[in-house]
């Protein structure tokens, strides 16, 4: 059930703006204490547009629109009064970026100017929520959450996830293409004399050492990153570009990463180089700017991990 809300979530969404409520109905929500809490609705809970409730005020900074953040969830239909998703339980945070189009409305609506640390229960009306848009009929089918279902969440605020690496600058070997920069951010690599040619192994190297907890296997990753062929070639993906930081599991990446991101530390700008056979060897995916058998490179910011 998790890892389908995720996907409803950060589907494309279409979304109706509107202005929040202030609480209203929320202070008949009973929430529970315990590390796994449990949130009761009165029986066919409905708003008209999205409220919030402070449960427990933190006394971190300030959530902003635009923000990436780590949350912590119950999900409450609000005609049923049934759970149809709860993190705590699974222990499985989510990472996401509070902009309209990211995810649904009322997580922007109800979550700006909130507090780190804070616990917070959020009233999302179907026009904020999953009324229209191409995660409409997802909603249904797997969470059974209908088109007119007010949803509630009862939110812990875990972190503001950072924008980019954060630790001490090491010096690359002259064997491997060097970052380029755009506004300070990494924009693609450039290659001299002492660069490898024909790299035969994938290798991770460190340009930036972070000072967080070591990613494990299988972990979920936020990460900012820009990919070209080695060792100059096309630019083929950037999330700098986007705007965006990007959430995915190792479990479901190329080799490369799959292997050498674990025992990184997040707050690191880790540099990865990736022979063919441990990246899309053979069958890149077509239209994305690879060549069958290209050596790929990555800047990569590990932001989080979880």
């Amino acid at each position: 059930m998790r890892r389908n809300l995720a996907i409803v979530l950060t589907s494309a969404l279409v979304l109706v703006g509107c202005g929040s409520g202030s609480g209203g109905g929320l202070d008949a929500v009973e929430v529970g204490s315990s590390k796994n809490p449990s949130v009761t609705v009165p029986e066919d809970f409905t708003t008209d547009s999205t409220e919030t409730r402070v449960v427990n005020e933190g006394s971190g900074d300030e959530v902003q629109d635009g923000d990436t953040v780590k949350l912590n969830y119950v999900a409450v239909n609000g005609r049923t009064g049934k759970q149809f998703d709860n993190s705590f339980k699974a222990e499985s945070p989510l990472t996401t970026q509070l902009t309209e189009g990211s995810v649904l409305t009322g997580f922007v609506k109800g979550l700006t100017g909130q507090k780190v640390g804070s616990r917070v229960l959020v009233a999302i009306p179907p026009k904020d929520g999953f009324a229209e848009g191409q995660a409409r009929d997802q909603a249904e089918q797997t969470l059974g959450v209908k088109a007119d279902d007010t949803m509630v969440f009862l939110f812990d605020i875990v972190a503001k996830v950072p924008t980019e690496a954060k630790g001490a600058a090491e010096k690359l070997p002259k064997t491997v293409p060097s970052i380029t920069l755009k506004d300070d951010k990494p924009a693609g690599f450039k290659t001299s004399g002492d660069v490898t040619k024909d790299p035969e192994k994938a290798a991770a190297y460190v340009a930036i050492k972070g000072d967080g907890e070591k990613v494990a296997k299988g972990a979920s990753i936020t990460a900012h990153y820009v990919g070209q062929v080695y060792p100059d070639g096309k630019v083929f993906d950037s999330s700098w570009d986007r705007g965006t930081p990007s959430t995915f599991s190792l479990d479901q990446v190329i080799a490369c990463w799959k292997d050498l991101l674990p025992g990184q530390t997040i707050g690191s700008r880790v540099v990865l180089v990736c022979p063919a056979d441990s990246a899309y060897g053979d069958s890149p995916q077509e239209g994305s700017g690879i060549e069958p058998g290209d050596t790929l490179t990555f800047a990569i910011d590990l932001l989080d991990a979880s």
